[in-house]
């Protein structure tokens, strides 16, 4: 049996059923989940599961509680005890808070309830781990564990063991130790992603990042955008995120799965004549420590070496959670930008499941939160993709030239060229070819060298 129990206040529940896969990773493992939120605010716990689902958990059922946090045990003595009963009468192995908590906290709870304690940052870690593929993934995700796990060791081991004179060999020391150890593997791990970027750039390409919480219609946003196939340098990246078409081609996966790999897939896009890879990044989630977004650094990577980076945000959530999870995209992109990068474009998307008012009430919602350009689209029908086109083109870097050289076959290649790599502004025949043309500045600078006469004066 699996059950909810809600309350506004100490000692009233409800029952509700709940069931999910056993994966591999936590095979048998059960855990009850506790969500806290303040009066008024929604006690729903979709997500909570969901991450916990990820995470290789069976959810065995979920309490609720509206009031103020409990400084000492964040859900306060009533519903404890009652989350208590849920694990004994469960069997539950662990259980599930969804908060952040502080390692007095966490141990106050076990001690309490008699299992294991997993805040929001612990599961997400777990998560984390599921989807690691490269070593410079799982080395991250595991010294985030670590630092996670640090001053949780401290607390439990206690004050009269630390004040001894920095002895070897304790939990602590050991913890220390290994920290130092992966940071120093990581700062020496090559980035074959950089080196993709460079090449990529070398070739032409605007680099464009898909950026948002997790379901928030980037997948489908960036198969909307793209031309083709995966491009075969990320390829053993999208594996584990794409299926096979009818066509034999690759086609991004839009399951609604959180943290389906934490690897990024790449693909080719034109845009306004421009060639760009357009990048989908691993998904955010609300309140995630900044650390570990740190540590699944593909993320963070791309949207700090991108020309142009575009903000997922899905309108039809409701409007405070549709602030929450903005905020949280915003904090990150603007940590990786350095302030060197063109301002994000956000897109409201799904917005094909709103009608017109409410779409106007997330416009004006976005608004109070950024002074981005705001393009609503519908990525199931194609409505508003033209505008979100036009926004990314105009922050990518841009040149404008004329071309001019005698009429040919190689200026009619030259003009091909052109219309192939920028956009072409206009053209002009006669004796002289001439072509005016705006793009990516080492395209432009290709065009003037294989035109034979070199560029005109403007």
């Amino acid at each position: 049996m699996s059950r909810d129990t809600n309350g506004d206040a100490d000692g009233a529940n409800t029952t509700a059923r709940a069931d999910t896969p056993v994966t591999e990773r936590s095979v048998g493992e059960r855990v009850a989940v506790a969500r806290r939120v303040d009066p008024g605010e929604s006690a729903d716990t979709g997500e909570i599961r969901r991450l916990a689902r990820a995470a290789g958990y069976e959810v065995a059922g979920a309490v609720t509680q509206r009031r103020e946090r409990d400084p000492g045990t964040e859900l306060g003595a009533g519903k404890v005890e009652e989350l208590a009963a849920l694990v004994e009468a469960e069997s539950a192995d662990a259980a599930v808070v969804d908060a952040g908590l502080s390692p007095a906290v966490t141990v106050e709870l076990e001690s309490r309830l008699g299992v294991r304690v997993l805040d929001r940052y612990r599961v997400v870690l777990e998560t984390f781990a599921r989807g690691a593929s490269t070593e410079r993934a799982r080395l991250g995700v595991e010294l985030a564990r670590l630092r996670y796990e640090l001053p949780r060791v401290k607390e439990r081991t206690g004050a009269h063991v630390l004040s001894r004179a920095v002895e070897k060999g304790t939990p602590v020391n050991d913890y220390e130790r290994r920290i130092a150890g992966l940071e120093r593997r990581l700062a020496s791990l090559p980035s074959p992603a950089e080196r993709h970027r460079k090449r990529r750039r070398e070739q032409g390409f605007d680099l464009v990042a898909l950026a948002g919480y997790t379901n928030a219609g980037k997948s489908t946003l960036l198969r909307r955008l793209a031309d083709g196939l995966d491009l075969g340098i990320d390829a053993d990246a999208t594996a584990a995120a794409a299926a096979s078409d009818a066509d034999g081609g690759v086609t991004v996966s839009v399951a609604d799965r959180l943290f389906e790999t934490l690897e990024t897939t790449t693909r080719r896009a034109t845009l306004d004549g421009r060639e760009a890879l357009v990048t989908d990044t691993v998904g955010f989630v609300d309140d995630l420590p900044h650390d570990l977004v740190a540590s699944f650094s593909p993320t963070v990577e791309e949207v700090a070496a991108a020309d142009a980076a575009v903000l997922a945000v899905d309108a039809s959530d409701p409007p405070a959670t549709l602030r929450r999870k903005l905020a949280t995209t915003l904090d990150v992109v603007e940590d990786a930008d350095a302030d060197d990068g063109a301002d994000p474009v956000v897109a409201l998307t799904k917005t094909d499941l709103v009608d017109e008012a409410t779409l106007a009430d997330r416009r004006e919602l976005v608004g109070s939160v950024t002074d981005a350009t705001t393009v609503a689209v519908s990525a199931v029908d194609g409505a508003g993709l033209d505008g979100l086109v036009t926004a990314v083109r105009e922050r990518l870097p841009t040149e404008r030239a004329t071309v001019e050289m005698s009429a040919g076959d190689e200026a009619m290649a030259v003009v091909s060229r052109a219309y192939d790599r920028c956009r072409v502004l206009d053209v002009s025949y006669g004796d002289r070819v001439r072509v005016e043309v705006a793009g990516r500045p080492s395209v432009v600078a290709e065009l003037r060298g294989a035109a034979e006469d070199g560029p005109a004066e403007e």
